[in-house]
């Protein structure tokens, strides 16, 4: 690729210099909301792996002792996968699977891996032999979909499409692992910017979402927002010291990381269900008033409900076979899966697929939306998009200031 990724996301925005003391999980305010304590009495994320492809991880903080699997980052990718080099990797990987010990970050699916990337985004230093050593991010991508990995989390961005990106993750996707992508933070001063690879088909875009339930302003919004998740208000590492937190972390970054973790509990607690049937389950949960088929440009389908899924024992993901952002994403995952398998046998297995590699023939989702994210900026205070949920019920209210309703709906062109 040549050069390192602009990060849209790995930047997280606001940070405090002050200190956390210990009640840095009464600062994660969406733990009790989203009633954690009783999904995880259903799941935790066990068995579940999350490949974190970030600025490293380290894994020796107390949330993440015994989380980290080190030893399974391929070697081709593996370079310096625990050295994090800016401590926003680690924070993602503890919002994931954090165990909470000692009063730190408590992870939405404590009982979940981390599988630990380490790519090049702008901040990392160490001159020209330290870059050239570190994977590319479409390195780590395919790395990762040929693992048990079933999630891959990217909480990084590039305002432009590169093509190696795009076909790593189509054979990502053909693999059946779920991608899930922060969209950028790029709402307050840029007007629909796109943000890949959350703008790519088959990578769910999530959008930061405050303690109110209101977008973020920083929250990129345009065609690719899918689902909106808690991204600001609570601690994080904001240097490579891992001392003390900061408060405040704020990011797209975090709501992708909390996203995962959500992906892990469903996926945990329905280990035979496909990628098809998570991403089903996180979409057809959402918290939104607004219909189905017409996302909101600022919260996609709309705020992440796990435990609705964990709390019905009976929920019906639908089919296996059918991707159910399909029409949006060009194709069908698992068809893409399948193709993959076939071709397996005659090509090498670092190699993708012929299904994966060929550019998909679906537009981007710039242009007709689609299962991803990218950027704009929220147009005044007066025009926020106010998700008034009530996290562990089917009930959802939502606000739109200045414009009504209408504003929420005015997203996608079809």
């Amino acid at each position: 690729m040549g050069a390192a990724v602009g990060v849209l996301v790995a930047t997280a925005v606001g940070f405090a210099p002050g200190a956390v003391a210990d009640d840095v999980q009464a600062k994660q305010w969406y733990l009790g909301p989203m009633q954690a304590e009783q999904m995880w009495k259903v799941s935790t994320g066990k068995g579940v792996k999350v490949a974190v492809i970030d600025t490293g991880v380290n894994a020796d903080t107390p949330s993440l002792e015994g989380q980290v699997l080190v030893d399974q980052t391929p070697k081709a990718v593996a370079y310096r996968a625990t050295a994090d080099y800016s401590g926003h990797g680690t924070t993602m990987a503890e919002l994931i699977a954090g165990t909470g010990a000692g009063g730190t970050l408590k992870g939405l699916a404590p009982g979940a891996k981390i599988v630990p990337y380490r790519i090049e985004l702008d901040d990392l230093k160490g001159g020209a032999e330290e870059k050239k050593k570190t994977p590319e991010p479409e390195d780590a991508i395919r790395a990762a979909a040929g693992t048990d990995a079933k999630i891959i989390s990217m909480s990084f961005g590039e305002t432009a499409p590169i093509p190696e990106v795009k076909e790593a993750v189509e054979y990502a996707a053909s693999k059946g692992k779920l991608l899930i992508a922060a969209v950028g933070n790029e709402g307050r001063t840029s007007g629909d910017n796109i943000g890949y690879p959350a703008a790519f088909p088959y990578v769910i875009g999530i959008a930061s979402a405050d303690k109110s339930l209101t977008v973020s302003e920083f929250s990129s919004s345009g065609n690719y927002v899918d689902l909106s998740a808690p991204g600001q208000g609570f601690p994080g590492w904001c240097d490579t010291n891992f001392r003390t937190y900061c408060d405040d972390v704020n990011g797209t970054s975090s709501a992708a990381a909390i996203t995962s973790g959500a992906a892990a509990l469903i996926w945990s607690a329905h280990p035979d269900w496909t990628v098809n049937q998570v991403a089903r389950a996180l979409i057809d949960t959402a918290g939104r008033t607004w219909a189905k088929n017409e996302p909101s440009k600022y919260a996609g389908y709309g705020f992440i409900r796990p435990r609705l899924v964990l709390a019905n024992r009976n929920y019906d993901a639908g089919p296996a076979n059918v991707d159910p952002l399909a029409a949006e994403n060009g194709g069908d995952l698992l068809a893409k899966s399948a193709a993959a398998s076939t071709s397996s046998s005659s090509s090498s297995p670092s190699a993708p697929s012929s299904s994966a590699s060929t550019p998909s023939q679906a537009p981007e989702k710039g242009s007709t939306g689609g299962i991803s994210a990218a950027g704009s900026s929220m147009q005044s205070s007066n025009d926020n998009t106010t998700l008034w949920v009530v996290l562990g019920a089917v009930a959802a209210i939502v606000v739109v200031g200045g414009g009504g309703l209408a504003v929420a709906r005015a997203r996608r062109a079809r």
